[in-house]
Formats: structure tokens, C-alpha cells, sequence
């Protein structure tokens, strides 16, 4: 480097060399940035309380409440929101304290707090993001006065050390190394609704080019929407815990992951039109108009500052495009000017969520007579216009998203105090029960978690108290930190916690034998060793973090009450009792791990969805007919097909989180989790396709063309149901269902009637019962891409049917799918 010496060079080289080695292990700096500011605060706060205020039980909890509020936590967000909540983890803390210090006066009362604290936190974590990656901290909050003994008088020195923790821990945030502010989902998010409208835009532009046109823009469109699409969904999936919060703006932007991933699927699936389609000219319309709503949420999502209501106007456009188009494909049809010759389906599907289906009546043999070739050439003529309605609903749900996400994030924090909504979006408490009350089943993975972590946590201050050791935190604390998602990574965390902790204790008992009573190199060695102990994990090992904690320990506790070396050896024995009492716990309560867990997961979304899509079907098909009476839109099945994927949701960062190899392939796993997500998005859209018949149904009898669509659905329906209790250990997965030609055939024949004639309202109940089996076979389509990844799950949970313990839920992993439940 010009103007060093050779030597200042070669330092600088290495300097920058060991800075890009600490960025590739620790990313963003996440876990330096954390063990900088405790390494500051926390031996600052422990002088203040120990040499200024002179209180041993101040300088205790200052100390810990330090390590808990600034190395075991870090929240995400704007500065504001962060500063949140750090005030709610410091205010929660103070109350943990006081109730832990009046639950340890009884050792009855003590092990039942613990379990009811234990539960309550590991079980809120549920809810989001920020009260999981917060979990540690508040069980340390009521661990701490649980088990250090102590009178109830000692609750001031308590809590005067924990909220001066607190009160440092706000300015260490803001003054020291300030993270930026993180939205993992926005950027991805922009990026996909700005390249789905260019994809969009181009397509439209080649159509209308005809034969001639050069499609290399219009590929590299496709390839750069579908690179975003799939970069979307790894910033969403990429992580154990779900990246998002509880803020109203932060739960709408995940609804969106979703719909860029349906709304792909959708423009993979829509074929190639030419100008002989029926309202040909309406589509490419709607088409663009998707494709400028698109890019004006992208620019309104980016900034977060302009005004919401500016993509009303977009939104109209699209609505009023949507029914001229509607409109055409149904006066074509009405009065028999739908061309000679079908529109051929594109090509085939390259994911799960790609599944292109032809056309129902496409294979129809149309020299059979002159009435039927008419009704299947009509059939096929419908498939653009179909995709293109099932585009602009797509698109519409995308922006009417961002419109409340904006709106949400522009609030007033008067506004946002009192609790103040968008017009549209549910409310935090409501969205709470809903993520909570998905998993108050006795499937749930996380239900699972929090019980034996609450089992846990209150069996290690039980245990502590009977076997008299001198310190019963560090049994507990053992025990939170070793316990996993089952038995033999529980066991594997042990051993590698309790070898951990022998090298620290080798390593600070060596310093402190060779220090001796010397305080000020103590007080010296205290920052180095915290910031190790914050970096250790992060950037090298799990034990290492071990040893590098049960040093700090070491120095802390020579601090505050000098006893040399024992004080290692006491944690050590400590931290083995609480190590077993994880084992022991994880291999009684569900010790299959989160590979069988998954499976019973997938299994459930697989049977709540598909009676969602024969719900939705049902819904759909007795609207069309006058002499039937009206049944209810299924949002009981609705509500449970959502409390379902939720389950699989957190059952996949549960299965992606568990060390260890990984029986079930990820791309496997996420082929059947795409799959889920495809039955539920089409059951949604038969739902609205006929929600918005307000008309009424027109006079005639359609008993025989809604038997036909009923028939194909509850084949299609009952086949995901058989793949369900496969997929829960009980039978095989069948092959794929074979299209059924005869069946198009005749419901060709049934609607003909009224695809020739001249009622509108007639034309138009046809036209929608075509599209909802046009819904129907994309379901049956999808079959060929799960099969395969089904039949390995399958295998995978008959192998780890038998529960290894006798306290496994009273289920055996090859019980059958759980009937019908209530939603959340």
C-alpha cells in the first residue's frame, strides 16, 4: 500500500485479512457488534453497583441483567421500534424479578414458577420474531432471582441493578455501534413487484409482435422474475424464526410472499395467446394494466413515504380492464364467434408452483359431431382469458398489501400507541390469537418445545434444591442452554456445553492461579473475556462459547466474592446436573425429532387444504344452479387450512434449525411446502370467482354439470386426503390420478346449452364452472411433482413411528390425519 512501510503493510493485510475471515463467520458483525457494547456496559455497570453504590446483590443482577438485555438480544427494526422493545424486555424483566424472588422462597412454589414462566415465554415466541429472539433474556430475568436465595426484602437491590442494567442497555443501543435498520423482506419484496411487471409488460410486447419477434427480452424478463421470486422466498425461509414482527406493516409484507409466489405461478401457467383468441385485445389490457399497478406498489413500497391512495387509480384500471375483458370472452362465446381452432396450453411446469394445465375439453375427440367440436373449441378458447382474470386478482391482492403496509408504517406514534389500524388489517391482538391459537394443538412443533422447556427448566430447579448444590442457577442455566429439539442433539449440545465448560475451567482457573488476588488485573481481564464470550458461538463453536463464558464467570465471580479456582469446578458440576436433566426430559417428551415432526405437519396442511378446496368447490358449483339453496362461504375450512400452514411453517424452521443430517432433501421439503401453498392460494381463488356473483344464479337445471365437477374434485381432493395419512405414517402414497378425458368430455356436453344460447347469465355460470375445473386440474397436476417427495417423507415417518419414550402424547407417528379441527 502506498505511503506504509513494508512492514505497516503486511499488518495492514492482515488486519483486513482477519476482518474478512470475522465477516464471512459473523454476518453484518451481528455478534461483534453484540459483545462490543455488553464488553463495555457490563464490567462499567458491575464497577458502578460494586465500588460506588457497595451492594453485592445490585452488582449481581446488574451484571447478569447486562448480559441479557445486550448479548443475549437483539432486536430488529427502526430505532424507535427497537428502543420499544428493549423498554418492554427491561419492564417484563423487572416483573419476572419480583415474582421469581417471592416464588424461591418455597421450593414447591419455586419449580412450579419456573414452569409456568418457562412456558409462557418459550410458548409467546410463537407470535414473532421478536419475542422469540428475546426468550433467553426474559427466562434469565425470572431464572436469576428463582434460584440465587435470597429474603423478599432483597427485591429493591434487585431490581436497582437490573433496571440500571436496563437504563445503560438503552444508551449502549443508541450511542454504541447503532445497528442499521433491517427489513429482510422489503428489498426482495420491491425487487419481485418491480420484475413481475417488467415480466409482464414483455410479454405483452412479443404477443403482439407475432411470429416474428425476438424473445430475448421477453427470457430474460422471465429468468430475472423468477431469480427474484426465488430470492424472496429464501429471505423468508432462510431463517429459524420467522423474519418479521408484530407490527401491522411487518405482518402485511408477509402476506405478500405468498402472492408474488402464486402470482408467478400464474404467469408461468398462462399460454401464449394470438390475436384469434377470443378478447384478445381485453387480455393484453389486463395484462398491462397488472403490469403498471405492479411497478407503482414497487416505487410506493420502496420509498414508504408517498401517499398510499395513489394506487387506487391503478387498481381501477385494473378492475375496469378485468370486467371489459370478462365481458368479451363471454359475448364471444354467447354468440358463437370463438374461433376455429384451440389455443394450446404453454409449457409444462418447471416447480410445484408451475403446474400448467390444458384446457379442460382439450383432448376431446372433435370429430364427433358438429355441437360438441364447437363446445371444446370453446373451452379451450376460454384458458387466456381465465389466466388473465386469475392475474389481475393476483395482482390486485399484491397492491391493495402494500397500500396497508405503507399506511401502516406512515402512522403517528399517537397513532400507533392507541392501537390505530388501517382500514383492513387485523388488529395486533387478533393477529396474536391467530399465530397463537394455530399451535394449541397437539401436533405443534412448538407446543412440543415449550412444554419440555418448561418441563425442563422446573424439573432443574426441583432437582437443584434436593441434590443441595451451592449453586442452583447454574443447573438451570444448564439446562436452558443444552436443550434442543430431541434426544440425541440434546445429548450431542451436552457434551459439547460440558466440554466447554472443562476448557474454561482449565483456561481461567490456569489465569486465575496465576493472577492470584490481584483485582485489577481481574477487573482488566473482565471486558476482554465477555467480548470473547459474545463472539466465541458466532465466529467458532459452540463449546468454544462454553469455555469462553465459564471464564467470564470465573473473573466475575473473583470479583464480586473471591473464591480462586472452585468457583469453575462448582459450575461444572452444576452445569452436568442440568445437562442430564435435559436429556432426560428430551428423550421422555416427543424425542423424534423435527424430520417426524415435519412430516406430521405436511401431513395435516396436506388434509386441512385439500377439505378447504372441496369446500370451496362445493360453494362454487350449487351458486349455479336456482333450485339449490345457498351454502355458507367456507371460512371455517379456510381459517383451518391457514392455522394449518402455520403449523408447517414453524415446523420447517424447526426441521432447518435441528443439527444434525437432514433425512428429507430440502428441495424435497420445499416441493412439498410449495405444494400446500398452491391447493390453498386455488381453493382461494373458486371462493372469490363466485363470491362475486351477485346476481344471483340464473333459471335452469345444472344438477349434471355440477355432478361432473363435484366428481373430479372429490377424486382430485380425496387423493391429497390419502397422501395426508401417508405423509402421517398410515398407508402409501398413491401414484398421480391420469387426466380424464371421458369426464371432459362430458362436461362439455353439459354446458354447451348454455355456452351456445343466449342468456348471459347462463353463459356466464358456464364459464365460471369451466374455470373452477380449470382450478380443479391444475390441483391434479400438481400431484406429479409430490409424489416422489411425499413418498420419502412417508417412508421417513413410518421409520420413526415408535415413540422412544412413554411420555409421547399418547401418539404413535403413524396415527392418521386428526379430524376436522377448529381454526384459530
Amino acid at each position: 500500500m502506498t505511503g506504509l512501510p513494508s512492514d505497516g503493510a503486511e499488518r495492514w493485510g492482515h488486519a483486513m485479512t482477519g476482518l474478512q475471515w470475522l465477516r464471512s463467520r459473523d454476518a453484518g458483525l451481528a455478534a461483534l457488534r453484540r459483545a462490543g457494547r455488553a464488553a463495555i456496559v457490563m464490567p462499567a455497570m458491575l464497577a458502578l453497583s460494586e465500588k460506588v453504590i457497595d451492594d453485592a446483590t445490585a452488582a449481581t443482577f446488574a451484571a447478569f441483567g447486562s448480559l441479557a438485555m445486550l448479548l443475549f438480544v437483539a432486536f430488529g427494526g427502526t430505532m424507535r421500534e427497537r428502543l420499544q422493545a428493549q423498554i418492554a424486555l427491561i419492564l417484563t424483566g423487572a416483573v419476572f424479578i419480583c415474582l421469581g424472588t417471592l416464588a424461591g422462597q418455597a421450593v414447591w412454589l419455586a419449580a412450579i414458577g419456573m414452569f409456568i414462566a418457562g412456558f409462557a415465554v418459550l410458548f409467546a415466541g410463537v407470535v414473532s420474531s421478536v419475542l422469540a429472539g428475546a426468550s433467553t433474556a426474559l427466562l434469565l430475568g425470572f431464572i436469576l432471582p428463582v434460584t440465587l436465595p435470597g429474603p423478599v426484602s432483597s427485591i429493591p437491590a434487585r431490581l436497582s441493578g437490573w433496571l440500571l442494567a436496563g437504563a445503560a442497555s438503552l444508551v449502549a443501543i443508541v450511542l454504541l455501534w447503532p445497528a442499521p435498520a433491517q427489513d429482510p423482506l422489503r428489498a426482495p419484496l420491491v425487487r419481485a413487484c418491480s420484475l413481475l411487471g417488467r415480466r409482464m409488460r414483455a410479454e405483452v410486447e412479443d404477443v403482439r409482435a407475432g411470429r416474428d419477434a425476438d424473445r430475448k427480452s421477453t427470457d430474460a424478463a422471465v429468468a430475472d422474475s423468477a431469480a427474484a421470486v426465488q430470492s424472496l422466498r429464501t429471505s423468508f425461509f432462510g431463517t429459524p424464526y420467522r423474519p418479521t414482527g408484530l407490527t401491522t406493516s411487518a405482518r402485511i409484507m408477509v402476506r405478500l410472499v405468498d402472492e408474488f409466489v402464486w402470482l408467478e405461478a400464474i404467469l408461468d401457467r398462462m399460454p401464449a395467446g394470438t390475436s384469434a383468441v377470443p378478447a384478445f385485445s381485453a387480455i393484453c389490457g389486463v395484462k398491462l394494466a397488472a403490469a403498471d399497478l405492479l411497478e407503482a406498489a414497487a416505487v410506493l413500497l420502496d420509498s414508504a413515504m408517498g401517499d398510499p391512495a395513489g394506487l387506487q387509480p391503478g387498481l381501477e384500471r385494473l378492475r375496469a380492464a378485468r370486467d371489459q375483458m370478462e365481458r368479451m370472452a363471454m359475448s364471444a362465446l354467447a354468440t358463437g364467434s370463438a374461433p376455429a381452432s384451440p389455443i394450446l396450453a404453454g409449457q409444462g411446469p418447471a416447480s410445484p408452483a408451475q403446474v400448467s394445465p390444458a384446457p379442460v375439453g382439450s383432448a376431446v375427440d372433435e370429430s364427433a359431431d358438429g355441437t360438441g367440436r364447437s363446445a371444446a373449441e370453446y373451452v379451450s378458447s376460454l384458458e387466456p382469458s381465465f389466466r388473465a382474470q386469475e392475474l389481475s386478482f393476483a395482482a390486485s391482492a399484491v397492491a391493495e398489501n402494500v397500500q396497508l403496509a405503507v399506511a401502516a408504517r406512515q402512522r403517528t406514534w399517537r397513532q400507533q400507541l392507541l392501537g390505530r389500524q388501517p382500514q383492513g388489517a387485523g388488529g395486533v391482538l387478533s393477529s396474536a390469537q391467530q399465530r397463537a391459537g394455530a399451535h394449541v394443538e397437539r401436533h405443534s412443533v412448538w407446543l412440543h418445545n415449550s412444554v419440555r422447556g418448561a418441563i425442563a427448566l422446573g424439573l432443574a430447579v426441583l432437582v437443584a434444591d434436593l441434590t443441595g448444590v451451592q449453586h442452583s442457577f447454574w443447573v438451570v442455566l444448564g439446562t436452558l442452554t443444552v436443550l434442543r429439539s430431541n434426544a440425541l442433539s440434546t445429548g450431542q449440545n451436552a457434551l459439547r456445553g460440558l466440554a466447554g465448560n472443562i476448557a474454561g475451567f482449565v483456561i481461567g482457573g490456569a489465569l486465575i492461579l496465576a493472577i492470584g488476588t490481584s483485582s485489577t488485573t481481574l477487573w482488566l481481564l473482565l471486558p476482554l473475556a465477555v467480548l470473547l464470550a459474545g463472539l466465541a458461538p458466532a465466529v467458532i463453536s459452540f463449546a468454544a462459547g462454553q469455555a469462553a463464558f465459564t471464564i467470564t464467570l470465573l473473573i466475575l465471580y473473583n470479583i464480586i466474592a473471591p473464591a480462586g479456582w472452585k468457583v469453575g469446578l462448582i459450575r461444572i458440576e452444576d452445569v452436568a446436573i442440568g445437562c442430564a436433566v435435559s436429556l432426560v426430559v428430551g428423550a421422555l417428551f416427543w424425542p423424534r425429532g423435527a424430520g417426524a415432526a415435519f412430516g406430521q405437519a405436511v401431513s395435516e396442511a396436506y388434509a386441512e387444504t385439500a377439505r378447504y378446496l372441496r369446500a370451496a368447490v362445493m360453494f362454487g358449483v350449487v351458486r349455479c344452479d336456482r333450485r339449490l339453496p345457498a351454502t355458507l362461504v367456507p371460512r371455517e375450512e379456510s381459517l383451518r387450512a391457514a392455522a394449518a400452514a402455520r403449523r408447517l411453517d414453524d415446523a420447517f424452521r424447526g426441521f432447518l434449525a435441528e443439527r444434525g443430517p437432514k433425512h428429507l432433501p430440502l428441495p424435497d421439503v420445499a416441493a412439498l411446502i410449495t405444494g400446500v401453498a398452491v391447493l390453498r392460494l386455488s381453493a382461494d381463488a373458486v371462493v372469490d370467482l363466485w363470491q362475486r356473483d351477485d346476481d344471483g344464479a340464473p333459471a335452469g337445471d345444472r344438477a349434471a354439470a355440477r355432478n361432473e365437477v363435484l366428481a373430479a374434485d372429490n377424486q382430485v381432493s380425496g387423493w391429497y386426503e390419502v397422501v395426508a395419512r401417508a405423509l402421517a405414517g398410515d398407508g402409501d402414497v398413491p401414484a398421480e390420478l391420469p387426466p380424464d378425458e371421458a369426464a371432459d368430455g362430458r362436461l362439455i356436453d353439459t354446458v354447451q346449452r348454455d355456452l351456445s344460447g343466449t342468456d348471459g347469465r347462463g353463459t356466464a355460470a358456464a364459464v365460471k364452472m369451466i374455470w373452477t375445473a380449470d382450478h380443479v386440474d391444475v390441483a391434479r397436476r400438481l400431484q406429479a411433482r409430490i409424489v416422489a417427495p411425499a413418498r420419502l417423507a412417508a417412508a421417513y415417518q413410518r421409520h420413526s413411528q415408535r415413540p422412544r419414550g412413554p411420555l409421547s402424547w399418547g401418539l404413535r407417528a403413524g396415527a392418521a390425519a386428526p379430524p376436522p379441527r377448529t381454526g384459530p
